[in-house]
C-alpha cells in the first residue's frame, strides 16, 4: 500500500510510535501498508484487539494531534488551497492517512481484517477503509498505513481516525482473495452481503485456482463461531431458505458442479435479525466454511446478527456466471 508523500511537512500532522523489538513492516514483508517512520512520541490510546492507530496525517492541519478517551487521534484542521482540504471539492487523493500497528499477543499466527473510520470532530464518519494484514506471527508487531482516498464535494473536514472493528482468524484458515493459490487449489470468500427489512443475505464464492478440475455436489458446510472462534450453540443451520424468506433460486436443489481451473461457483447464506421475547439475541462474528466434506476450512467474517431467530439458511453450490 502506498504511503502519501508529505510535500508540505510543516502542514502535516504525524504522531510516531516508539519502536519495540520483534516488529516488522508489512510493506517489506507482505506489501500491506508502509513502514512507520522512526519513533518520537508514544501514543497512549489503548489498542482494539491488538490494533491501534499510531499516527494521523492531515495535510490541512498544523497543530499536534493528541489521543483521546474515545479511542481516536485528533487534530485541528486549517484551510488550505484547492485540493488540500476536505471541503475543496474533493480530489483523487485527500492526502489523509493513518499509520497503524497490529500486535499479535496470541500463540498462533493470525490474519487480521481491520475497519478504520475517519471522522469529524463531532464523531461523524466521513469514510471507512478496510485493511487485511496477513499472517502476523505470535509476539510480532506489523505496521502499515491506511489511506482514506477521495472525499465527496462538501464533506466535513476529517479530524480524527479510529479502529472501528477487528476480526482475526488463523492464517491457514483465512480467505485468500488474491495472491498465490492456496494449497487446497480453491479460494473461498464471502461478499459484504445485502440487507433489507431485517433480512440478511451473504454470498459465498469458490474459485478453482488450481491445476485440476474441482467437483462440488451439494451444500457448503457452515459452522458459526463466537468471538473466541468456538462453535455457537442453539442455532439451526438448514439447507435452503428453511422458511426464513423466499428468495429466488435459494431453494434450488443441489446439482453436481465440476469446475475447471479458473471457473467459480457461488452459494448463499441467509438469516433474519428479528429479536423477540424470551431469549437472548445471538451474534456470531465468524463462520467456518467447508466447501464439501473433507475440504480445507476457511473462516469468513460476515458478522451474523441472528437476533432470536436461531436459524441460518444455506443455499446449494451453483456454477458461477
Amino acid at each position: 500500500m502506498r504511503r502519501p508523500t508529505l510535500v508540505l511537512p510543516a502542514l502535516a500532522v504525524v504522531l510516531l510510535l516508539a519502536t519495540a523489538c520483534g516488529t516488522e513492516s508489512p510493506e517489506a514483508r507482505t506489501g500491506v501498508g508502509a513502514a512507520t517512520p522512526a519513533p518520537r512520541t508514544q501514543v497512549t490510546d489503548p489498542p482494539v484487539d491488538g490494533v491501534r492507530i499510531t499516527a494521523l496525517t492531515l495535510p490541512t492541519t498544523s497543530s499536534t494531534p493528541s489521543p483521546s478517551a474515545d479511542g481516536r487521534v485528533h487534530a485541528d484542521p486549517l484551510p488550505t488551497g484547492p485540493g488540500g482540504s476536505a471541503d475543496s471539492g474533493g480530489s483523487a487523493d485527500s492526502g489523509i492517512s493513518a499509520a497503524y500497528e497490529v500486535t499479535n499477543e496470541g500463540t498462533e499466527t493470525l490474519t487480521y481484517t481491520v475497519l478504520f473510520s475517519f471522522t469529524t470532530s463531532a464523531g461523524e464518519v466521513m469514510g471507512n477503509q478496510r485493511e487485511t494484514v496477513p499472517a502476523v506471527g505470535p509476539g510480532r508487531t506489523v505496521r502499515g498505513t491506511v489511506v482514506l482516498g477521495s472525499l465527496p464535494p462538501g464533506a466535513s473536514p476529517v479530524t480524527a481516525a479510529k479502529v472501528s472493528e477487528v476480526t482475526k482468524v488463523p492464517a491457514d484458515e483465512a480467505p485468500s482473495a488474491s495472491g498465490g493459490c492456496p494449497d487446497s487449489g480453491i479460494r473461498v470468500t464471502a461478499d459484504d452481503g445485502d440487507a433489507a427489512m431485517g433480512l440478511r443475505v451473504v454470498g459465498l464464492r469458490l474459485e478453482n485456482c488450481g491445476d485440476e478440475d474441482y467437483t462440488l455436489d451439494g451444500y457448503p458446510q457452515v459452522t458459526l463461531l463466537d468471538e473466541d472462534r468456538e462453535p455457537v450453540e442453539g442455532v439451526d443451520v438448514v439447507r435452503g431458505g428453511g422458511g426464513i424468506a423466499t428468495v429466488t433460486g435459494f431453494d434450488d436443489a443441489p446439482r453436481t458442479v465440476t469446475l475447471k481451473p479458473g471457473e467459480h461457483a457461488t452459494a448463499g447464506l441467509m438469516w433474519r435479525n428479528t429479536t423477540g421475547l424470551g431469549s437472548d439475541p445471538v451474534t456470531a462474528p465468524y463462520a467456518r466454511i467447508l466447501a464439501k466434506p473433507g475440504a480445507a476450512p476457511v473462516v469468513v467474517t460476515p458478522h451474523f446478527d441472528l437476533g432470536t431467530t436461531g436459524k441460518l439458511g444455506v443455499g446449494a453450490w451453483k456454477r458461477g456466471e
